[in-house]
């Protein structure tokens, strides 16, 4: 029996890792730029007192900011990134940390700044836009503080909140290294008699194996391992919560979701509307559900049937390079300019490809502005592998036009529209894989996955928007929150989305501890909203043309924070305001289910 083991990170070619080298070329040269984040951070403390004293001083005191913040966007970046590529290595975890405690060092040296910019009489700031061009520019930035006035404190209540900054972070941190470093997973022997330890980047492959005894094998080997620290990783989880509500109050917020929507502006009813209108279309979901029990032959379907290929005989193994290829063609109607800059993407170093030992799980994009984007992958070889590269360029170009269109004011794009271009990608490659079959049983194979991207994006997510909304309301309202009452949560939660042909097992109800989302408050909603956005915007790209790109990517992917993004999106031509998009994208979920039904008798 041999047994199969994970690449250690130098064993893997340099072909296939990002350059991170093209931010820093030495650690050193890291270590410097610390020390000079440090010592703008000290500067700007210097303005206290005198922000109101003329436009020069503020205009000044915004361009240091801007300094101060392009140095730490590298510095946090870098560090993370020098992390994430082997989670156990010990330099790179006090990398971490040092970012983060110049983060809270920043946070405490412009603790004063709202507050102060608060203070500034109306007429006195308005004759200082009229003495200042310059000044003009952060008018946006100046109204968006305005806008928190409500929730913002005193200078020394800022500054002692900045300096809880770490403390804060301990939840996360804390889950972020158990989860990739510490909790290892079983061994499995597969059909050919090797044996393989479960990852997290290996884990949905088992559960998309045909072997259905395997697929059992691996689903309890996870959640069994998560049920052994279950008390540990509630408590992490019940520990954020509390910071969450701790803030919320304190800032005087009604709630936790209040005060994390206000970031960006966003009208509670948007997520309240999805909600609504996925609770809507869950009979389709369970429509779906009949639909795979039958086809797969068995009794009771089971949670770990949910990945189980459901269309037999089609080419599911897709090397890295010919994922390259199918992407860059299936972004063609996105124009040359986009395909062009996408492939250089691909070549040059933005991309970290395969698994190694220790290496963080999952995918990303990440960049820091006057360098470009980043993309970590684990890639597997398989169709999900092709459509997390699509949707992780779609993040990483979404970034480079921000970066290149928008100062560094106004180029971070916010959570509320991170999703769209990503998930436009994956709409605009399902697209050209079906109209580019030719074989039927592929075309059948194609409409399960696209479903299936319906099911573990727009269902999926607002799922877990469900949760933690519920979990929040909770903990707000005092009521017990524990592992029991998360547990029977998350476990209801899927009784009601997967609906009366699912055996929905008692493992499932440790799922919700593997998912590190939920330490990210109130995000996870935006993959279903961004969802809704891209099918809008892919089938206007593929509908109207050149016409409907250059709206796209003039206003929305080079808008970045210009705009408040309801706005952005409005200007592009998507409404997220309203229950529309959502409904719209869950009706093409159900033409698709009705084509496949057709298709499967």
């Amino acid at each position: 029996m041999s047994e199969k083991r994970l690449q250690k990170r130098d064993e893997i070619s340099d072909e296939y890792k990002w350059k991170l080298e093209d931010m820093y070329e030495t650690d050193e040269l890291w270590e410097a730029e610390c020390e000079k984040a440090s010592q703008i951070a000290e500067k700007l403390s210097g303005f206290k007192g005198h922000l109101a004293d003329s436009a020069a001083t503020l205009l000044d005191f915004f361009k240091k900011q801007d300094e101060l913040s392009y140095y730490l966007e590298r510095i946090v970046v870098y560090a993370n990134e020098r992390s994430h590529q082997d989670t156990a290595v010990s330099k790179y975890q006090a990398y971490v940390s040092k970012a983060e405690t110049l983060t809270v060092q920043a946070s405490g040296a412009l603790a004063f700044a709202s507050p102060e910019i608060l203070q500034i009489d109306d007429k006195r700031l308005e004759s200082f836009y009229s003495e200042s061009n310059e000044l003009m520019h952060y008018k946006r930035a100046i109204d968006e503080i305005m806008r928190q006035k409500e929730h913002t404190l005193s200078a020394a209540e800022e500054n002692i909140l900045a300096q809880c900054g770490e403390m804060a972070a301990a939840p996360e941190n804390i889950f972020s290294m158990f989860n990739n470093a510490d909790i290892k997973f079983p061994y499995i022997t597969d059909v050919e008699g090797n044996k393989i330890r479960i990852t997290h980047g290996n884990f949905i492959d088992f559960l998309s194996s045909k072997d259905r005894s395997l697929r059992k094998q691996v689903f309890r080997g996870v959640y069994d391992s998560y049920k052994k620290w279950s008390n540990t990783v509630s408590m992490m989880y019940i520990s954020k919560l509390k910071n969450d509500t701790f803030y919320a109050r304190v800032r005087k917020y009604d709630s936790a979701r209040t005060m994390y929507l206000s970031g960006g502006d966003i009208p509670e009813s948007v997520y309240d509307n999805l909600i609504e209108t996925v609770h809507a279309h869950l009979p389709a979901l369970h429509r779906y559900m009949a639909l795979r029990k039958k086809l797969l032959g068995v009794e009771h379907l089971h949670m770990y049937d949910l990945f189980a290929p459901i269309v037999d005989n089609v080419q599911t193994t897709y090397t890295y390079d010919e994922a390259k290829k199918l992407v860059a063609k299936a972004l063609e109607p996105m124009g040359d300019e986009y395909v062009s800059t996408l492939k250089a993407g691909m070549e040059s170093g933005w991309i970290d490809v395969y698994e190694n030992e220790n290496k963080r799980s999952g995918a990303y994009s990440w960049g820091a502005y006057g360098t470009h984007p980043y993309v970590l992958l684990n890639y597997a070889d398989n169709l999900d592998s092709v459509f997390t590269l699509a949707h992780e360029m779609g993040h990483a170009m979404h970034t480079y036009y921000s970066n290149e269109h928008q100062s560094i004011t106004y180029a971070g794009y916010l959570i509320f529209v991170a999703e769209v271009a990503s998930t436009c990608n994956e709409s605009l490659l399902m697209h050209y894989m079906l109209e580019h079959c030719e074989d039927e049983n592929e075309r059948k194979y194609l409409m399960t996955h696209f479903l299936d991207g319906f099911r573990t994006t727009l269902f999926r997510q607002a799922q877990f928007a469900e949760f933690e909304h519920i979990a929040h309301r909770k903990m707000q309202k005092g009521e017990p929150v524990t592992k029991d009452v998360l547990n029977e949560l998350w476990y209801e939660l899927n009784v009601q989305y997967y609906g009366p042909d699912m055996r929905v097992d008692d493992e499932i109800s440790y799922e919700w501890m593997r998912i590190p989302h939920f330490y990210t408050p109130y995000y996870v909603y935006q993959y279903s909203t961004g969802y809704s956005a891209a099918v809008a915007f892919s089938k206007k790209i593929l509908e109207e043309g050149k016409p409907a790109v250059d709206k796209y990517i003039g206003n929305f992917l080079c808008g970045g924070c210009s705009k408040n993004p309801i706005e952005l999106l409005k200007s592009a031509g998507v409404d997220m305001s309203t229950p529309k998009p959502v409904d719209d994208a869950l009706n093409v979920f159900e033409d698709y289910l009705k084509q496949f039904e057709t298709a499967t008798k």
